[in-house]
């Protein structure tokens, strides 16, 4: 997404350039304090290189406890820039603990804003409550470019069993937690022909393997693939089914419809941004294995269906979610700020 951010950018009229290498993410907090201080340094850095000739604003993508942002508010301040934030996200929970230093990084930042972007239908609630009177919250729904995405020729149904697609990565947390679910998804498909295509791989691929099992055959694992071979599965799956617990909002279900592909998927999060519930997709309460199962089974039954909801998801994911329209929507929101970035 930071990639896309860059690309959408430039295509909302910017020249963006990236500031910093300074990496700011620390997943047990014990960091904090010492990349806090590295911050400040680099801040005063960049406030002298660019003291002459200051840029339009500063961006920052994904500003959260564990990867608060204490340069660009500096650095924004210090040259009388607008501040803007692209999924930002505020953990009152965290206020205390071990994240503590990286919590109010987090929160100052998000204080400083001058824009927040809403990608996540789940932290906007937090957003609003805390915004101040002079900050503007704007929608910047998540998009791919369908350019990285290329069709492949269309091939030909030869009927047989409904063609299932998982694409996640494979570690512990969430994501097993999701195979976990699908796992159970699966066994309460016995009354209906399957197979599953499973891409991904990671630290907990062998938990995977055991989970997926009792399925024999039916399920053939692919490991990573490039993206010209992820293109075709996608292209020639009949639905990607993903329980997405506690998915921020999952590019994978985009990138499936990207290619004309349904999505029967778990309702986390920022889940219901990306998939148009009986339109491009299902989507099901959270974690509801047999909620997920009867998406699976209604659409097995149901071809046209199948076949209505695929043909949305493709202007769905291509349109509506493009690279194109991101960058208008970019556009818009940069241009309500004040000053020298409008």
């Amino acid at each position: 997404m930071a990639r896309l951010l860059l690309r959408a950018l430039a295509a909302a009229g910017f020249e963006p350039v990236t500031a910093s290498g300074l990496r700011t993410h620390d997943a047990t907090g014990e960091r904090h304090p010492t990349l806090r201080e590295a911050a400040a340094a680099e801040a005063a850095r960049l406030v002298e290189a660019w003291r002459a000739a200051p840029p339009r604003l500063w961006f920052t993508y994904h500003v959260y406890y564990k990867a608060p942002d204490w340069i660009g508010p500096a650095v924004a301040a210090a040259l009388g820039i607008p501040y803007v934030i692209a999924e930002g996200s505020r953990a009152p929970k965290r206020a205390a603990g071990p994240h503590a230093v990286g919590h109010a990084g987090a929160e100052a930042a998000l204080d400083a804003a001058d824009l927040i972007l809403v990608m996540n239908r789940r932290d906007r609630p937090a957003v609003e409550a805390a915004r101040p009177a002079r900050q503007i919250i704007a929608e910047l729904p998540p998009f791919l470019d369908p350019q990285d995405w290329p069709l492949p020729p269309a091939a030909p149904r030869a009927g047989g069993p409904l063609r299932l697609l998982t694409v996640a990565m494979m570690r512990e947390g969430d994501k097993l937690a999701s195979y976990r679910l699908l796992a159970d998804t699966l066994t309460r498909c016995g009354d209906i022909a399957w197979t599953l295509d499973v891409v991904g791989d990671g630290p907990a691929a062998a938990k995977v393997s055991a989970l997926l099992a009792p399925f024999g055959d039916r399920v053939r694992r692919h490991g990573r693939l490039s993206a010209s071979a992820l293109s075709l599965l996608y292209a020639g799956a009949d639905l990607l089914v993903w329980p997405a617990v506690n998915e921020a909002y999952g590019m994978v279900l985009l990138e499936a419809q990207a290619h004309g592909c349904p999505v029967a998927a778990g309702g986390f999060g920022g889940v219901p941004d990306v998939v148009r519930d009986g339109v491009t997709g299902l989507v099901t309460a959270p974690g509801d294995a047999a909620a997920l199962s009867g998406a699976i089974r209604r659409l097995a039954a149901d071809p046209a269906a199948r076949a209505a909801l695929g043909r949305a998801a493709l202007a769905f994911a291509r349109e509506e979610r493009g690279l194109a329209a991101a960058a208008g929507r970019l556009r818009a929101a940069l241009a309500s700020l004040p000053g020298r970035a409008a």
